[in-house]
């Protein structure tokens, strides 16, 4: 019995285990297969990579202190990052990856970086 590849009907040849004919197959139909979640994924991993970039930019001594103003400017997005701390003492500092920010008075917030 000759089996068809899913993903374009072409004869199997080779091992008996073998679902597609060709690896630009296999790679074509789970790409088709992901590309929901994949794409889900990549956007919010594009968010966090530019939230990350912008923290770094404006952090350069791993301590200092900015306006929400100048957060916006740049394109920041505070519904997207990665982890909250809280300190024993209920402050709460929300991270992307080693990169912080801490809500301050005023519309003012403390950039830190974690070690």
């Amino acid at each position: 019995m000759q089996k068809a590849c899913p993903e374009c009907g072409e004869k199997i040849v080779g091992r008996t285990d073998k679902k597609f004919c060709s690896d630009y197959c296999r790679n074509a139909h789970n790409n088709k297969m992901n590309k929901d979640s994949t794409n889900l994924v990549r956007n919010v991993n594009n968010l966090l990579r530019k939230n990350y970039r912008i923290l770094q930019e404006l952090n350069p001594t791993d301590k200092t202190k900015v306006t929400k103003a100048k957060l916006i400017s740049k394109g920041f997005n505070f519904e997207y990052f990665t982890s909250i701390y809280t300190t024993k003492a209920g402050t709460v500092y929300y991270f992307i990856y080693d990169q912080g920010y801490l809500p301050l008075e005023s519309d003012y917030y403390a950039l830190v970086k974690r070690n």
